[in-house]
């Protein structure tokens, strides 16, 4: 007590009363007043009502004592130079004041000081009442606060204004901050760096960078964490010249050697993606820190370089750096992202052993990891160890089953999730909606939106993309635009999903109108370029391809390789294949994609060798050949008559590649065999089959008993086919048109019934041609088009001349049994003539005529076309349902194969 007592007169000495009293109330809150006989040491103190003691430092003159214990201490003079006088309530209530803000008590800290009189407190009591404002986010009462030092008159200086603006900047009101912070004359590098630091978090990248700036322009000495926070700005900028400028700045002020600027540097260089730099910097720091570590790796996974990144991580442990949570987590998203199972489980090993497998956010991570490396049943492990799961484990784990193509598992753990009171929220919703896209699952899906409905998460765009992309996979465009409708401000991913729906599901009219809708609104993205692309390959609408062609190169989208394969695709199914050829080579790192489109385009284009070379050159690229490979060079054997080549490429795939056939390939086969005339080699081939054949398959034998005029056997496979699909009419069709090549009347008139009978309909023709950047459309015996009259005046031209030169309409090919001249009329009507004929008149001379029809050319229209390219002197490319006909000098590509 006597040594206590000693150090508090050296105190008195040598502080304030007022500080002096604070520092008693902390260290000595409960001592009461005491006296002793040694009057060298001191006199007397003497208690005050609240338990705190105040003394007086010794002198020569009278020293004063209190009548009363509990009675307000007298004033008295401390010392001849101390001549002010205090008073006892005035310190009372600063002291009082700071203790109710040491022990978070706000209310009764503000009862005191609306009690307080205007001369009665300090500054600093201030300052301790705006601090604990801030800690406890009460902006209404750090309001109060700065009302009543404005209406007390007190002066708002560097201190207290800076306590002001912390206090403002913690409680979110950053405006009110920003007022004081411009009124006050600060050079506290803290308060700098606070408003620097808040305006980045809010995204308000250029204002912390002018006050960065304006805070070097006043001399205002900075420190480490400036420079840490001024180039997070720079790398959200992706500002690149300026962050290095800064970099030499901190270089020159000696900040090179600080571990936090040093890491800030690195993540700096990563986000711009200046990798190189940044592993420079790495390299070179002689005392990393985890951080250093966590910096590189992170860096490294977030610019696509798992791989690498995981090399470092196993640097790290070699170099014998204890990994923290950060570390495990970063090196287990490396490992999702590039598929290092290995790896991720060893992570998890080492996370045990740690003890982070106590963390949610590890064992989400885990999750995520298990599930993206295709682990489904280590996912499920680490799910079901999960004690408190949260949205997040819940979420990981619908899209680890969705990613699995187990829809159903993620339907019935996000029902589970709902049932166990566990809220969705958005990631969880379209990561169910993404599962419903995957499958098909449209009913579901719309229980997901009412869900979405009953919850009010339709205003989260993110979930009204991820509605319009179910419902568009699902096939119902119609509920698709009704969201993309009700959207007050769609993003670029609105407008990419809708055009992609509409080309995916043969809306490609609606998706070119579309997009020139969104020309309008703003800029379109690569993304826009490979969703649009596909919509004029479906109309062969080759203007507006090339314009879109000439925006792609324009802009540098063109080293996208799924934009490029895009771009071969259109050319290719616009017809023009040697176009289509040369952007294929220009491509430099092809994929699998790459090569497979081009081998279709021969194929469909009936180039059979050329496919077969193409084939080769892929495996001969290193590239591997998938089912998709195998269907598009077997599909171009079967257009090109190549029965020897279909049987070895039929082979290779299945005892090579080790690809078990599927449904397509077996129709493929089918379909060689009978375009070849083995009708009887391809219905045992149906027969001996390992899986049930579908209409496709028994349809691609129906197809070649048309070829070859097998009545018998078409009837016999009919019987199959009308089984499989009784409502699809082009079967009925097409065995009408085998009866009537072979002028089987009362067979077709019976048909005719049948079809009556069922209430099926026959798809009208349908053809169209693109002129001047305008798609024309025809339809079979369609007289509404302006020009109708000139066209038809052409085609009876057409239709003398071939007479004169010998050749007479197949009208058994009307389907129709009436008189000759009303067959005449008929054929005169099919869609692809009137399109033909309209190019004629429409284009100028030498100009290719290109032409797409909805169904397979008949016999009629091909001899038609073949007569007119030779007339005309015109190259006439028509595509059809099956395939491309390039019709010139009176001949086709396709040579009978169709």
């Amino acid at each position: 007590m006597f040594m206590l007592l000693s150090y508090l007169l050296w105190l008195a000495s040598s502080l304030s009363v007022e500080k002096m009293l604070i520092f008693v109330s902390k260290t000595a809150p409960n001592l009461f007043c005491f006296s002793t006989t040694n009057d060298n040491y001191f006199k007397k103190f003497l208690s005050s009502q609240n338990g705190f003691f105040c003394f007086k430092k010794p002198s020569s003159r009278h020293i004063f004592e209190s009548s009363n214990l509990h009675s307000s201490l007298t004033t008295t003079s401390l010392s001849t130079s101390l001549t002010k006088t205090i008073d006892h309530k005035t310190v009372d209530y600063n002291i009082r004041i700071c203790r109710f803000c040491e022990v978070g008590n706000l209310n009764k800290a503000m009862e005191l000081l609306y009690s307080s009189q205007k001369s009665e407190l300090e500054a600093t009591t201030y300052c301790s009442i705006l601090q604990l404002c801030a800690e406890l986010k009460s902006l209404e009462d750090g309001k109060r606060v700065h009302s009543i030092i404005c209406d007390n008159g007190i002066e708002v200086d560097g201190v207290l204004g800076s306590k002001l603006v912390f206090m403002y900047v913690t409680c979110g009101a950053l405006k009110e901050g920003r007022r004081v912070f411009n009124n006050i004359v600060n050079e506290k590098v803290f308060i700098w760096n606070l408003m620097i630091n808040e305006y980045s978090k809010i995204g308000n990248i250029k204002e912390s960078i002018y006050l960065f700036k304006e805070m070097i322009g006043l001399g205002i000495e900075v420190n480490s964490y400036t420079f840490s926070f001024v180039l997070k700005c720079f790398a959200a900028q992706r500002n690149v010249k300026e962050g290095e400028l800064v970099h030499g700045y901190l270089l020159k002020l000696g900040f090179g050697c600080y571990n936090t600027v040093v890491n800030s540097l690195i993540a700096f260089y990563f986000k711009c993606r200046r990798v190189e730099s940044a592993r420079k910097l790495f390299d070179e720091l002689n005392d990393k820190d985890v951080v250093s570590w966590n910096s590189m790796i992170n860096g490294y996974v977030a610019n696509g370089l798992a791989e690498r990144g995981l090399e470092v991580f196993k640097v790290m442990l070699y170099s014998g750096f204890k990994v923290d949570l950060a570390t495990l987590v970063t090196v287990l998203a490396g490992c999702a992202n590039c598929g290092a199972l290995t790896i991720g489980r060893a992570v998890h090993t080492i996370g045990i052993k740690s003890c982070f497998n106590k963390e949610i956010t590890f064992n989400n991570t885990l999750l995520d990891m298990y599930s993206k490396c295709g682990d489904l049943d280590g996912a499920v492990r680490v799910f079901e160890k999960i004690g408190d799961k949260s949205v997040v484990s819940w979420t990981s784990m619908i899209a680890g089953y969705a990613r699995e193509g187990v829809s159903g598992g993620s339907i019935r753990l996000f029902r589970e999730m709902e049932r166990g009171g566990v809220e969705p929220d958005v990631f969880a919703i379209t990561s169910i909606l993404h599962a419903c896209a995957c499958e098909g699952f449209l009913e579901i899906g719309k229980d997901v939106h009412n869900y979405i409905k009953e919850n009010n998460m339709q205003s989260s765009l993110y979930v009204s993309n991820a509605l319009m992309d179910m419902y568009a996979k699902c096939g119902s465009m119609e509920d698709a635009e009704l969201v993309f409708s009700e959207i007050p401000v769609k993003d670029i991913v609105s407008w990419n999903t809708m055009i992609g729906g509409y080309s995916k599901n043969s809306f490609p009219n609606e998706a070119l109108n579309l997009f020139v809708a969104m020309l309008q609104e703003l800029e379109p993205d690569g993304r826009t370029m490979a969703c649009i692309l596909p919509a004029c390959a479906s109309l062969a609408a080759l203007d507006r391809g090339r314009e879109i062609h000439g925006y792609i190169l324009r802009n540098g989208y063109s080293s996208d390789r799924h934009i490029a394969n895009a771009i071969v695709d259109m050319y290719v199914k616009s017809g023009v294949l040697v176009l289509a050829r040369l952007l294929f080579d220009s491509i430099p790192a092809k994929d699998l994609i790459s090569w497979t489109v081009m081998i279709a385009g021969y194929g469909m284009h009936g180039f059979g060798r050329e496919a077969i070379a193409t084939f080769n050159d892929m495996r001969n690229a290193g590239v591997e050949p998938d089912e998709v490979s195998f269907i598009s060079i077997l599909y171009a054997c079967s257009h090109s008559g190549l029965v020897d080549e279909g049987w070895r490429f039929f082979n290779l795939m299945r005892y090579e590649f080790k690809i078990e056939p599927k449904l397509e390939h077996y129709a493929c086969m089918v379909d060689l065999l009978s375009r070849t005339g083995n009708l009887s080699k391809a219905y045992r081939f149906i027969e001996m089959m390992p899986i049930p054949p579908d209409a496709t398959v028994w349809g691609a034998l129906l197809c070649g008993c048309r070829i070859h005029h097998d009545v018998k056997l078409a009837e016999k496979v009919a019987e199959h086919v009308f089984e499989l699909e009784p409502e699809n009419t082009g079967y009925y069709v097409l065995l009408a048109n085998i009866y009537a090549e072979a002028e089987k009347w009362e067979e077709m008139k019976r048909l005719r019934v049948k079809i009556s009978q069922r209430g099926l309909k026959k798809n009208p023709g349908c053809s169209w041609i693109e002129i001047k950047g305008k798609v024309n459309i025809f339809v079979a015996g369609g007289s509404s088009h302006p020009q109708a009259k000139r066209i038809e005046s052409l085609l009876k031209l057409l239709k003398q001349k071939m007479k004169e030169e010998g050749y007479f309409p197949k009208t058994k090919f009307a389907l129709i049994n009436t008189d000759e001249m009303e067959k005449e009329v008929a054929l005169c009507g099919h869609s692809e003539k009137l399109a033909m004929a309209f190019g004629i008149l429409s284009l100028p001379p030498g100009k290719t005529i290109r032409v797409s029809k909805n169904l397979r050319v008949c016999r009629d229209c091909h001899e038609m076309a073949k007569f007119m390219s030779r007339t005309a002197s015109r190259e006439i490319v028509l595509r059809d349902s099956n395939r491309f006909h390039h019709f010139k000098d009176g001949h086709c590509s396709c040579r009978g194969f169709w």
